[in-house]
């Protein structure tokens, strides 16, 4: 073999080495990537089954801020003592942080949506606002271990207080709550009336009995 021929050969040895060499690496850079990718999909997976929702975390607020006010209470106020009127105390006991301005009858802006100059009327917790805070409360008290049944929260006064304070938000402020319309059952189908027949045709079966015999009763003509 000539030299020139064995320099060819040493090349392309040189040249397939050199490839796999590059193969091998990429492969571990495939695996490398495809090992990263995995641990940041699971460090968000856990770090998004860790955190709570929105909800979930006002409503801890939300409960402890009750259970404080229970501890300042005088005398000190256990939970399961608890009643609708205390919960009354503590939702008035919130108007005094409200940021609503509410108007008195006697002021000139009484029922105007917009008023142009700033009045002395008092600020308020919202109706809207002080509604989704008694829903958290209620949930959060029969998830701490509070009996549905005597759940201060859903109290017959607790429920027409917030009534009166909706209606009398309403006057003041010149602003129409929507009540929430309820879903309309959809009319019967065809094919819920096709049913409803086909028990009637089944729940009489002297028609298809009578029909059966008079079958029989023919002469064969053959």
């Amino acid at each position: 073999m000539s030299l020139r021929h064995k320099e060819e050969n040493q090349v392309v040895l040189s040249f397939e080495t050199l490839m796999d060499d590059n193969s091998i690496v990429a492969n571990e850079l495939v695996l490398i990537t495809s090992n990263i990718k995995r641990e940041v999909c699971g460090e968000q997976q856990d770090q998004s089954s860790r955190a709570p929702s929105r909800y979930e975390a006002q409503k801890r607020r939300d409960w402890n801020t009750f259970g404080q006010y229970l501890r300042n209470h005088r005398p000190p106020l256990a939970l399961a003592r608890c009643t609708g009127q205390h919960v009354l105390d503590f939702v008035r006991y919130l108007d005094q942080f409200g940021k609503t301005k509410v108007h008195l009858p006697a002021c000139p802006f009484f029922g105007h949506p917009h008023p142009p100059h700033p009045c002395p009327c008092p600020l308020r917790q919202a109706w809207g606002s002080l509604d989704a805070l008694v829903g958290r409360l209620r949930a959060a008290f029969e998830e701490n271990g509070g009996r549905p049944e005597s759940n201060p929260f859903g109290a017959r006064t607790v429920r027409l207080y917030l009534r009166e304070v909706r209606e009398t938000q309403a006057k003041a402020r010149g602003i129409a709550y929507e009540k929430k319309k309820r879903k309309r059952l959809p009319p019967q189908s065809d094919a819920a009336a096709a049913i409803s027949n086909t028990k009637l045709l089944t729940s009489s079966p002297s028609s298809s009995t009578s029909a059966l015999s008079s079958r029989s009763s023919i002469p064969d003509s053959s």
